[in-house]
Order: structure tokens, then C-alpha cells, then sequence
């Protein structure tokens, strides 16, 4: 009688088992790891970004908005006070429309004591991120690494890395940015379109000291966003249509330093451009599901929305706290970790928070981007309205530090 054929993963020699993958290291992928360091659920994140550029500290432009909410999340999971040394508080928020005399003002006194935010330097952020995922109990991190090949079944999840390891987990999660190969490879549709702008990221250096104060100076080739950090320095993601991005980072320093003023202000005194300036196209982006057979799509891989606000990432943590919360309850109740209960969950409980952040932000870019009298004439009043609407403003700003509504433990600052 014939021996029957060996299985696929019968003959493979080397394999890892664990109860997540996590395809993607980057914030939201190294965040969902740390958060489920030491809960009872293993999980291991594949990176193809090599560790050791990590220890890159120098300045490189790149600046994140955290929510309140979200840094309590971090500092539930231990993480917050890595990155604290390079944090600086959002103390205030002012809201302009070109040249209006009228404007939105938010203060955090008119909430409670805390700052609406923080801005961290996205190196400190990734350092501290990934630090704690690679210590947490339960935890692998394979990097540099890619997935090769994904396999997802009734049975569970089985990968194959470019290094040769193989690995078997209950669940996959797709944290792998806008441009997931692991949702395409799952055969999700994207609905997505470009705003036709380009944010140019850098950190500008000014003679006077920070004040706290972020600004959001709506213009029609988009906003201008001023960002507090730690000295003389704001983080500033300036907004131009595309065709005008080319020619602007391509002018001398003395130039593109002047045209920079001119954005400005001269409230801070002389500004001058101190880090390397990126170039990121805007594009809006939504799965037309966040899952599938054993698959959980997190952050950018399910949504992608204009940085205006500065919310995108942080809808993204949001994301990783209630997936973490929903695997760490399962774990606990010895429920299958990636089966349809779980992740019709998930979906559930992220859909509505998702869909309404992705319609204001786009809103607010298609109704700010350009110049029409009629459109300018309504949008003014509304800021004007607002600032005279105390119990108005105060539900817009709660929305912005992520602390409306029922909110997952970790957002509440709480641990799983």
C-alpha cells in the first residue's frame, strides 16, 4: 500500500506557533504587539523593516499627533514614559480660514487639566513601540522579515517568511499600511481616491520659545498645520496641490526657508527649516471590510484618511485597542481567537467610529479647498458659530482627544 503524500506542512521542518501574526511592525502592528505582551496572547509581528535603523535618532521631519486617549492607552501598556522625553503638549488649538478675521479657538481648561494631545517624534514613537513588543511575554518580533506566503482556512492561519520560518496562528492581522498586500492578497476591495495634494513634512526651528499652541490655517491648496515640540521647534505638514509640490522642494534653502516665513507668520520671529522635507501624496481609502476568513485588517490597511485634524492615526490605535481587548477576552474564555464571532465583533465595533471620522475629515478638506465666496461665507459663520457655543465646542474637542463615547479599556487607560 502506498504511503500517503506528505502535507504541506508535514514536511516543512522549522515552525513557529503562536495565536496572532501580525503582518506589519509599524506603529499600529508594533502597538497591537506591545498590547498583547504578557495578556496570554501570543503573538508574533513580522517586519521588513530592519531594527537597527531604529536607532537612528536624528531629527527626520516626521511627527505624530497623539491623542489624549491614545497616550493613555500607552501608558497602560507601559510604553508612554519612553517616549515622554520627546513629547510636547498640545495645550491649545487655534482653527483659521485664510484671511477671516473669525476663527475656532479650543482650550484644554475649558475641558479638564490635561493638554488635547501630544506631538512625539515618530523615531521615539517607533523606538518605544517596538522596545516594548519585543520584551512583552507572549511576544516574538521577526524583523527584517517578510510573509512570502499566506494561507487562511476553517482551521487557522499558516505563513511561509522570506527567511525560510514557518508559522501557525487562530488569527492574522493585516497592519501591513495603505497599500496592503495581505488585504489584496485576501481579495478585499479598497474604495479609494487622491485629494490631488501633497503634505510636505518637515521641523522648522524659530527664535521665539513654543507656546503650545497648534494651528490648522486653512488655505485653498490645502491647510498649514504649525505643531508644537520641545524648544524652538514646530513640526509643520504643509499642504500644496501636487502639481506645485515639484518645484517647491526643489528651490534653494534661502528660498524655500522665505517661502516658509511667508506661510508662517512672523509671530515666532525667523523660521528656518531644520530636518530633511517629505513629500506624501494625499489619498483617501477605505476596505469595503475589515475582515475575512481568519483575517482582521488594522489602521492604514482598512483606512486611510487626510491627515487633516490630525486624527488618522490615532482612529488607527483605536483600532488596536479594541481588537486587543476582544483577543484578550477570548483568550481568557477559551474561545477560538480567529473565528467569526470574534471578528464580526471587531467590525462591529469599528465600523460607525471609522465611517464618521473618514466623512468629517474628508468634508472638512473638500469644504476648506478653495475659495468660492458663497462656500467661504458659510464655512466662516460655522467657525464663528461654534466659538460662541461653549457646550459645542466642548463636544468637538472631547472628539478630538478620542474621549467621547464608550471607549475600550485601553483608551480608557485601563490594562486588559
Amino acid at each position: 500500500m502506498a504511503k500517503p503524500k506528505p502535507t504541506r506542512r508535514a514536511a516543512r521542518r522549522t515552525i513557529q506557533e503562536t495565536d496572532v501574526l501580525i503582518v506589519g511592525g509599524g506603529l499600529a502592528g508594533s502597538a497591537l504587539a506591545a498590547a498583547l505582551g504578557g495578556t496570554g496572547v501570543g503573538a508574533i509581528a513580522v517586519d521588513r523593516e530592519d531594527p537597527a535603523r531604529l536607532a537612528d535618532q536624528s531629527l527626520d521631519g516626521r511627527v505624530t499627533a497623539i491623542a489624549f486617549a491614545t497616550k493613555r492607552m500607552f501608558e497602560a501598556i507601559g510604553v508612554w514614559q519612553d517616549m515622554a522625553p520627546r513629547a510636547a503638549p498640545i495645550e491649545e488649538i487655534r482653527i483659521v480660514d485664510g484671511r477671516s478675521p473669525l476663527f475656532l479657538h479650543y482650550d484644554r481648561r475649558e475641558v479638564g487639566k490635561d493638554p488635547l494631545g501630544w506631538m512625539v517624534e515618530n523615531g521615539a514613537l517607533r523606538r518605544a513601540l517596538h522596545r516594548a513588543a519585543a520584551r512583552g511575554r507572549g511576544v516574538r518580533y521577526r524583523a527584517p522579515d517578510r510573509v512570502v506566503r499566506l494561507e487562511r482556512d476553517a482551521d487557522g492561519v499558516e505563513a511561509e517568511l522570506a527567511s525560510g520560518l514557518g508559522l501557525r496562528a487562530r488569527l492574522a492581522v493585516a497592519a501591513d499600511g495603505r497599500d496592503s498586500e495581505t488585504r489584496a492578497a485576501a481579495g478585499i476591495r479598497c474604495t479609494a481616491w487622491s485629494y490631488g495634494q501633497t503634505a510636505i513634512v518637515l521641523v522648522a526651528e524659530h527664535d521665539a520659545p513654543q507656546d503650545f499652541v497648534a494651528i490648522e490655517h486653512f488655505r485653498p491648496a490645502g491647510p498649514f498645520a504649525i505643531l508644537p515640540m520641545k524648544g524652538h521647534r514646530s513640526a509643520i505638514v504643509w499642504t500644496e496641490r501636487d502639481a506645485d509640490v515639484p518645484g517647491l522642494l526643489a528651490l534653494p534653502a534661502e528660498d524655500f526657508d522665505e517661502l516658509l516665513q511667508e506661510r508662517f507668520g512672523d509671530f515666532r520671529g525667523r523660521v528656518r527649516c531644520v530636518s530633511p522635507k517629505i513629500a506624501y501624496p494625499l489619498r483617501y481609502s477605505h476596505a469595503e471590510t475589515y475582515v475575512a476568513e481568519r483575517l482582521a485588517l488594522v489602521a492604514d490597511a482598512a483606512h486611510g484618511l487626510h491627515p487633516v485634524a490630525g486624527q488618522g492615526i490615532n482612529v488607527g490605535f483605536r483600532d488596536v485597542a479594541v481588537l486587543a481587548e476582544k483577543l484578550v477576552a477570548a483568550k481568557r474564555a477559551g474561545e477560538d481567537l480567529g473565528g467569526r464571532a470574534l471578528l464580526a465583533a471587531y467590525e462591529r465595533a469599528r465600523r460607525f467610529d471609522v465611517l464618521t471620522m473618514a466623512v468629517a475629515t474628508d468634508g472638512i478638506v473638500k469644504l476648506f479647498s478653495n475659495d468660492l465666496a458663497p462656500i467661504r461665507i458659510v464655512r466662516d459663520l460655522g467657525l464663528g458659530l461654534v466659538e460662541r457655543m461653549p457646550a459645542l465646542k466642548r463636544v468637538f474637542m472631547r472628539h478630538a482627544m478620542g474621549t467621547l463615547g464608550t471607549l475600550p479599556k485601553l483608551l480608557a487607560g485601563s490594562a486588559l
